[in-house]
This record gives structure tokens, sequence and C-alpha cells, in this order.
């Protein structure tokens, strides 16, 4: 089945000038408190704050800006697996606070179907769609529902999917409105859809063994052109953390895997060893491919991230 659908451009201008650029330090030159705490909290090296101050203090400076002109403003946070994205939000929703602004932070990754959900997707579709990643694995009405209630400022329950049982959540966490700031963080946040011909060969001995026919990817293909393009045309404004290459991916990859089973109460009896690690990121790795190449021209910010996690410089769109 063939599905036409034309992507939208969204036209954007640049913000009236913001009435004040708060620092990222207190009065005395240091990180603020609450940086700080932050940086200990989540085990960064103590040069991290220096990263907060030098990069993420300006990119929260622009969305204080726009956020001046259009709010609640919805940002959307794109990198690959373990690029950063969630770090990122963690001190973005800090920073906007010290510009008075309300921030919340939404995953993509919460948006993901249960997993009866994806179970029955893989018995009536493709077996393929058991794991979690692909468009077709999430919800994007329970995204746009969320959108829509930011945008009225009315209160709204975040849902939480539970990676190491790989399962939503059953309660969720209940947010007042208003909110001024939505930042949406995900892997595949802003994706634009493959051309049909991109998706005859496949990309990976995962395609090739699995999905010999390319159900699988055109399927998820097809979703991305339709609710997938939906949730993210309601994005004001995209940022793009930008790894290398896919080796990069499968290396965050694992330091991610790490991280998660170091938790306490954690089985890491089911931590994933490098065959099953690099099965799991072969699911993601034509469309992070294909994002490397096209949305570094769409996005609003662009900052190159070095094999430590960092930002390599500041993004030109962001400089004075």
């Amino acid at each position: 089945m063939r599905v036409e659908c034309k992507l939208l451009e969204t036209g954007r201008t640049a913000p009236p000038p913001f009435p004040f650029d708060a620092p990222s330090h207190s009065n005395n030159g240091m990180t603020s408190e609450p940086i700080e705490r932050l940086v200990n909290a989540e085990g960064l090296p103590t040069h991290y704050s220096q990263i907060v101050r030098h990069f993420w203090a300006p990119l929260a400076n622009d969305i204080a800006r726009r956020a001046q002109q259009e709010k609640p403003l919805i940002v959307g946070i794109n990198g690959a697996q373990g690029s950063g994205k969630t770090t990122l939000c963690q001190f973005m929703e800090i920073l906007l606070a010290e510009r008075g602004l309300r921030a919340i932070t939404l995953a993509l990754d919460d948006l993901y179907l249960t997993r009866s959900e994806r179970d029955r997707l893989a018995t009536e579709v493709h077996p393929l769609f058991a794991t979690r990643g692909v468009p077709g694995t999430h919800a994007p009405g329970l995204g746009m529902a969320i959108i829509d209630a930011v945008r009225k400022g009315v209160s709204f329950d975040m849902p939480r999917f539970d990676k190491i049982r790989d399962d939503r959540e059953p309660e969720r966490r209940r947010i007042d409105g208003p909110v001024d700031v939505l930042l949406f963080e995900g892997w595949c946040v802003g994706a634009h859809p493959q051309a049909d011909e991109e998706l005859l060969e496949p990309a990976n001995p995962l395609e090739s063994e699995e999905d010999p026919e390319g159900i699988w990817r055109s399927v998820a293909n097809l979703w991305l052109r339709g609710e997938y393009r939906t949730l993210f045309n309601r994005l004001d404004m995209l940022v793009m953390l930008k790894v290398d290459d896919f080796a990069a991916v499968l290396a965050n990859r694992r330091r991610q895997e790490e991280r998660l089973y170091a938790a306490p109460g954690a089985d890491r009896t089911r931590m994933m060893d490098d065959a099953a690690l690099l099965r799991f990121c072969r699911h993601y790795e034509r469309l992070t491919l294909h994002m490397l190449e096209d949305l570094p021209r769409r996005a609003d910010h662009l900052f190159a991230i070095d094999r430590a996690q960092a930002p390599v410089a500041l993004p030109a769109s962001l400089k004075a």
C-alpha cells in the first residue's frame, strides 16, 4: 500500500529581543547551586557545569526569548540513543526556571505502547514490532493530548515507561497547569519519513534476515508519514544533538545500559550482552542514519556531540 503525504514546512521568524539573559551562575560568578546539585546527583564530571554555562545556557536564553513571543512553547529535542537528551532536559528545566519559566519534559520513551499492545502488533503486523523503538511502537495520540493540554494551560497526567520491565507504568504523574515550555525529547522526535525507494534495500542483517520483504520498515515509515508527522508538526522549534555515526550510538547505548542496571534493585542478569545490544540497536539503525543526513538542515539549533557525550562547539545559530 502506498500513502502519499506531503510534509509541511513551518516557516520560522526570529524572536524579538528578550528583556534579560539570565546567567547560569550566581552573582559571584560561580555556577548556581541547583546546577551544581544536579551535576553531583547525576554523577557527572565536575567540569560539566562549564558545559552548562557555555552551551546549555545560551540555548536556554534563546528558548526564553521565543517563549516571550509564543507561550506555551513546544521544544523538540532530537538525538540518537545515549546522546544526552535526558541530561540536557534536566538542566534546561533549571535554567529556564532561573529565567522565570516553568518547563516540563515529555519523553518519547514514555509514550511507548504497553508490552501487550506491542505483542499484539507483532502478531497482527510483523514480529519485529514486539521490540520498542521504531514508529508504530508509540502512542502518538497520547503525546498530542499532552501537547493540547499544555496549549490550553490545563492539568494533565504524564505517562511513565519502565525500561527494565519493558512496560508502561500503571500510575501516571500529575502535572498541574499552566506550563510555559514543554521539552519533548526522543530519539526520533522531528523525524521525516524516507522515500519509498530508500526502503528497498535492507540497512543491516536484522532487516535482511527478519524483514526480507520490507514489511516492517515500510509500515514503520507509513506511521512516520501519518500520526507521527501530525505529532511532530506541533513543535515550535527543534534542537538536534548529532553524534558522529552509528558506532557512537552503540557505544553510548552500552553506557546507558550500564547506568540503567546500576540502579538499586536492578537485576543485572537481565542486562543485554554485546550481541543482544547490537540486535536491539539495529532496530533503530535505519532511521538513525536517515536522521543524521536529513535533520541537520531542518533543526533550529544543531549541536555536534563528541564520543564523551559533550557538545563540540556552540552552534552558529546561538552566537551573538
